[in-house]
């Protein structure tokens, strides 16, 4: 994937009125996945951070999150941060996972979190990147299916580090890394759109 064709792309679609305005999309919640090839992860979010300032040059308020990012702010918050890194080395492995997996739980934890985040301050348009950093203890499905219509107000652009199909029949599903398939989203208010065939 050329980099600069992705960016010239997306500025196009994500600056438009019509994209801004969730125009045409129905009753689905406005998510958007951007997939990309896990091993352009650098190159994206260099990627990405240019868009978002691109965009922002253009007058568009955006949020530009990492979901690592905010599992780590959520660790911190919780005075469980420090503690974890100090005893990483003597800690088991399944015991480190099950206090991530605690604290990015997507109802009590992330999604709250998010939508903190992503605010209710005149925010146009949310890019989110981070999804491959943070499983296993947190799979890109989970959120989707934890996002609730109404949290949403503007439109959300997930980058994804794999494969995302849309079955014709309804449902979807997401392969992270290309390899690593999650649970079929059946429910249509949790099926994000493909921007790799998304036209205005």
């Amino acid at each position: 994937m050329n980099m600069n064709d992705l960016s010239e792309r997306l500025f196009k679609t994500l600056s438009h009125p019509n994209f801004l305005a969730m125009k045409g999309l129905a009753n689905e919640v406005p998510i958007f996945i951007q997939t990309y090839d896990p091993a352009q992860e650098d190159a994206i979010r260099r990627t990405v951070a240019s868009l978002a300032m691109r965009l922002q040059n253009t007058g568009i308020t955006i949020k530009a999150l990492d979901l690592f990012n905010l599992v780590l702010e959520e660790l911190d918050e919780h005075n469980v941060l420090e503690d974890l890194v100090r005893d990483e080395a003597s800690s088991q492995k399944v015991e480190i996972l099950e206090t991530l997996q605690n604290y990015s739980d997507p109802k009590t934890h992330l999604i709250p979190r998010l939508i903190r985040a992503i605010g209710e301050d005149g925010t146009q348009l949310t890019l989110i990147t981070g999804p491959g950093r943070i499983f296993p203890f947190l799979r890109t499905h989970t959120i989707l299916e934890s996002l609730q219509p109404a949290m949403l107000r503007h439109p959300v652009v997930i980058f994804f580090p794999g494969e995302y199909a849309q079955d014709p029949a309804g449902g979807s599903h997401l392969r992270l890394f290309g390899s690593i398939p999650s649970p079929r989203i059946n429910n249509p208010y949790y099926r994000a759109t493909n921007l790799d065939h998304y036209r205005l």
